[in-house]
């Protein structure tokens, strides 16, 4: 059994290559757990890593997707969700909303519907490299695709 035979990489493997079949999931010999692990796996700056962060938005949940050398800002993303409270969600949360555990959070093929805001930063790189459902798997894929295949809202999210 390889990584592409677990579940949750299944998952984005098959919404990769419903939306471009020449899409693939790439296994690294290393771990792309955190956005410095999988730069220096893959050898790019770390901006061109897609973080992938789940926030609990008063009631319900938001993806967010920030470069790798960015940190998102509670205070810009509560005022454009126009709520009053933003949080990280835990672990447990993350695995049970998205069905990725924290290291392999995927900006697609969740096992829910969830809201996405991506960081406009990320547009300065040719190509981005995203989890892919386990900490050794990316996916490589360019900002107006990312844009498309996430239906993710472009806005400035970052500190």
């Amino acid at each position: 059994m390889t990584l592409l035979d677990k579940e949750p990489v299944k998952r984005v493997d098959k919404i990769l290559k419903k939306f471009d079949r020449n899409q693939r999931v790439l296994i690294l010999n290393t771990s792309a757990r955190t956005a410095m692990d999988a730069a220096a796996s893959l050898g790019c700056e770390i901006g061109a890593i897609v973080k992938s962060l789940l926030f609990k938005t008063e009631d319900t949940f938001t993806l967010c997707l920030v470069a790798g050398d960015k940190k998102v800002s509670l205070k810009k993303t509560k005022k454009i969700l126009n709520i009053k409270d933003v949080s990280m969600a835990s672990a447990d949360t993350v695995k049970d909303i998205t069905g990725f555990t924290i290291g392999g959070v995927s900006p697609i093929g969740h096992l829910n519907n969830i809201f996405i805001l991506i960081d406009g930063s990320l547009e300065r790189y040719e190509n981005l490299y995203a989890a892919a459902g386990h900490p050794n798997c990316v996916f490589k894929i360019q900002y107006t695709d990312l844009q498309k295949i996430t239906k993710g809202l472009v806005k400035d999210i970052i500190e």
